[in-house]
């Protein structure tokens, strides 16, 4: 039975809001919209091969079925046809040549989804086949790439490789990860007067979708309408494609005027969607007898997909975060994002730093092997410190690194632990039990200076209910909890005065997407503004009423207090008298990161707000037999700054580490040669299930003051705990070579089954 324990008082936990409708099925998403009478259904027709020219293209018998309405293809496009955001170089519908399997190539609309699907039966296709790319390590040897590469450096690789005492050099492969976010892709649209039209869509990015719609209709951004109620998952699979769908449904409404719903089914989603971009890397590391890691050289040829998407901006991060948690004199780090003729792959949770952090820590666990110390001495000796320098030229400041590993060793006992296992594995010869340290840093703020910046809306009625509008997206993460607990605690009123709105673009317009873990920062910092300015006119209004000054003025419990004495002032009658001299009660704030920036052009600068540290550790049992394996316990102190909802904060490291094992150890996409997927299905791709999640997990916060760049100390909590299960591939190493101490340590993970039974085996 899989147990959880929060060492952290419970006692002012916010009840994530959301949780009663979820279990009572209640709660709503893009599926669930009411349509109005009339409403069409859209199915996609796609590319049955990975890259080719298209001769013909025939849908006459699909248009002949009865049910049919239009098929769409890029002939109907009154705008432009391209959807690419950092790069404009994917077609929203195919032209002229096919670039992976699953493009989108036409959208058939009829009365029903049934009678569309079997429409898509019926179209007629032939593709003249084309040269199939698929390995990023094949597109570097054939010259394709997304753009130019980019490095990071620090110090002199070169010349310190000379002095060092030990030097090591590896390959590595990290594969990619579906997002199987449970609710798949999908959009509803609906003509509006005037030719305005409205989009239910499950995205992260709702002005992405108004931008993008906008440009492919060729119309104003102010014709277009987006809504999001929240998402059923996203993990970084929504930030940016979730866009075409939208725009396609958008597309067919512009054209029929009516509404028009487009959901993907899981099949179809797994075969048009981008991943969790796979990387091969190499790395070079050189350290000292005292095993200081005196410099560190990695490339990494991140496979891209066939178009850009996100690519460049997840490249970037890798290079951020390739020396983890370590301070490194001397570093070289270079990331070539390359082409090849798969779906294009996108952010997933951690956008880049997981496949830089697993290709340090597999150079640490090389250098380790070979000099015959434990890798958790190596990691240990090479801690960042405070004002250490990163190697994209940012100082450390505030850092944890090293008391959260202090703090792991001590209260988890980290020496016995690992006598423990010596004994174990000493006295039994079929089942060995590995440990592995993962300490993690990570930088929250989204690298692109420019998107780090967020508005809020505030409205109180003049009943005294509160009305709250910002960009932040729910998907699950508990967001919405934590801008209730701000407006609650702000002005001192019942959580069930306040009400979340739903993410609107007409409301809050110009938004950065929910990601980078920077969503409860950026809007909550808005909204406290918001909050500010509505409390500041509130008390003037109260000092009036009260005869006092505004500095004596405070709220607790709908009751305003004067030198902390209660009046007979209620939070009603004060937003009466505020109707009464016509005091505006509504308020639109807007907040901008300060103190970042990030020269490009020189690779150096400022680019996070504060980072994220903690230990994990992280023990297995593998069955030398069978090669399957189970992970006993995984005991984390993590930093959370003062966490304002532990609750939702514990549920998000639970689900963040579980993810991040599932990558490290059983989620393997798999296409053939030709490029189609191969892993299409939950029967041919396995996640983590109940029987499969560590048997404990015990997270034990960090004591610390927090950071003031953080929503009210409350630090991220998104992405950064995926990266504790890296440290579920190295537990992992660490049995085998318990049982095979022959076996030569590789880096090529997802670690499954059979790569774990072919190396206990191998000689």
């Amino acid at each position: 039975m899989n147990k959880t324990v929060l060492h952290h008082d419970l006692k002012n936990a916010v009840k994530n809001i959301d949780s009663f409708t979820h279990v009572r099925g209640e709660s709503l998403y893009v599926d669930d919209v009411n349509v109005r009478q009339g409403t069409y259904h859209a199915v996609v027709f796609d590319a049955p091969k990975a890259h080719g020219i298209i001769k013909s293209l025939n849908y006459s018998k699909a248009e002949k079925l009865e049910g049919i309405i239009r098929i769409f293809t890029y002939k109907d496009i009154p705008g432009e046809n391209q959807i690419g955001g950092i790069i404009p170089d994917e077609t929203l519908f195919a032209e002229k040549e096919v670039h992976f399997w699953g493009q989108p190539i036409a959208l058939i609309v009829a009365e029903t989804e049934f009678i569309a699907r079997q429409a898509r039966r019926l179209i007629e296709i032939e593709i003249e086949e084309l040269p199939v790319i698929t390995t990023a390590k094949e597109a570097k040897a054939k010259g394709s790439f997304i753009n130019a590469p980019r490095s990071f450096e620090l110090g002199d690789t070169s010349e310190a490789l000379k002095k060092c005492d030990y030097v090591f050099e590896g390959e590595t492969f990290s594969n990619g990860q579906e997002h199987l976010y449970i609710e798949a892709q999908g959009a509803y649209a609906e003509p509006l007067e005037n030719g305005n039209i409205k989009i239910s869509s499950s995205t992260q990015g709702p002005t992405q979708v108004q931008k993008t719609t906008a440009r492919v209709l060729g119309v104003g951004m102010h014709k277009i309408e987006v809504d999001v109620t929240r998402l059923g998952g996203g993990f970084g699979g929504k930030e940016d494609q979730a866009t075409p769908w939208a725009v396609m449904a958008a597309l067919a409404t512009f054209h029929l005027n009516q509404s028009v719903k487009l959901i993907l089914n899981r099949h179809d989603d797994l075969r048009m969607t981008g991943k969790r971009h796979p990387y091969e890397g190499t790395y070079k590391i050189g350290l000292n007898k005292n095993l200081k890691i005196v410099a560190f050289e990695a490339e990494y040829l991140q496979n891209s997909g066939a178009a850009a998407d996100l690519s460049p901006a997840i490249a970037e991060r890798t290079l951020f975060h390739a020396t983890n948690s370590y301070f490194v004199k001397n570093v070289k780090t270079t990331v070539y994002s390359c082409k090849t003729n798969l779906p294009p792959n996108t952010a997933f949770r951690g956008f880049g730093g997981p496949q830089g952090k697993f290709v340090i820590e597999s150079a640490i666990a090389h250098a380790a092997s070979e000099m015959g110390v434990l890798p958790m001495e190596i990691q240990e000796a090479n801690l960042l410190k405070e004002n250490d320098v990163f190697s994209y030229g940012q100082i450390a400041t505030q850092v944890e690194a090293i008391k959260a590993w202090n703090t792991a060793k001590s209260k988890f006992n980290v020496k016995d632990l690992q006598n423990e296992i010596d004994r174990f594995n000493d006295q039994n010869d079929s089942i060995k039990k590995g440990l592995a340290l993962m300490p993690i840093c990570f930088g929250i703020s989204f690298t692109n200076t420019p998107m780090n910046h967020a508005r809020a809306l505030v409205h109180i009625y003049q009943d005294g209910s509160i009305g709250i509008s910002t960009a932040a997206v729910e998907m699950g993460q508990g967001v919405n909890t934590k801008l209730l607990q701000i407006a609650v605690d702000f002005f001192s009123v019942d959580p069930k005065k306040v009400k979340i709105e739903t993410t609107n673009t007409t409301r809050v317009a110009n938004t950065s997407p929910s990601a980078a873990s920077s969503t409860a920062d950026l809007n909550g910092k808005a909204l406290l503004k918001a909050c500010e300015g509505l409390l500041s006119r509130l008390k003037t209004v109260a000092s009036k009423a009260l005869n006092a000054s505004d500095e004596d003025i405070t709220l607790d419990n709908e009751t305003v207090y004067v030198n902390n004495k209660a009046t007979q002032l209620t939070w009603n009658d004060l937003i009466s008298q505020a109707m009464l001299e016509r005091v505006s009660l509504s308020e639109n704030a807007h907040y901008a990161t300060p103190k970042i920036h990030f020269d490009k052009t020189k690779e150096k600068g400022h680019p996070f707000a504060y980072h994220v540290y903690g230990t994990a550790i992280l023990t297995c049992t593998v069955d030398c037999i069978r090669g399957i394996y189970e992970f006993d316990d995984v005991k984390m102190v993590h930093d959370y700054g003062k966490s304002m909802s532990t609750g939702i904060d514990l549920g998000q490291v639970e689900g963040a580490l579980v993810q991040g094992i599932g990558w490290m150890t059983m989620e393997e996409i798999a296409y053939n040669e030709q490029g189609k997927l191969l892993s299409n299905a939950l029967s041919t791709y396995k996640v983590p299930d109940l029987f499969s999640v560590p048997k404990n997990i015990e997270v034990i916060p960090l004591e610390t003051e927090g950071n003031d760049m953080a929503i009210l100390k409350s630090k991220a909590v998104g992405e950064p705990p995926l990266m504790y299960g890296i440290g579920a591939y190295f537990a992992i190493q660490n049995a085998i070579l318990a049982f095979n101490p022959n076996y030569t340590m590789t880096f090529n993970a997802p670690m499954t089954p059979e790569k774990v039974l072919m190396s206990l085996y191998s000689k």
